[in-house]
């Protein structure tokens, strides 16, 4: 997924729930505080805050699995989330 795909709030919290990982842990391994997630996670739409900050949680993301998907990119519909194949 490029680096410049507009990932959303609820894209994050799918994602992080995917993974079964507490928002303490992503925000470290994202270098991000808990506040500064929760806000990107309940934002309507592409997340909200700083472009590094949202970069540093999807990086951190695909690092533990995650592939994003924007919307219509793989099967019709909205955007979304998947593990990557083994």
């Amino acid at each position: 997924m490029s680096e410049i795909h507009q990932v959303t709030g609820s894209q994050i919290a799918a994602a992080r729930a995917l993974i079964r990982m507490s928002q303490a842990d992503l925000a470290a391994a994202a270098g991000v505080s808990v506040p500064t997630l929760g806000r990107m996670e309940t934002s309507e739409g592409p997340a909200s805050g700083l472009r590094n900050n949202v970069l540093a949680v999807k990086r951190a993301l695909e690092a533990a699995g995650v592939v994003f998907m924007a919307e219509g990119e793989l099967i019709a519909g909205g955007a979304g989330v998947r593990l990557k194949s083994a």
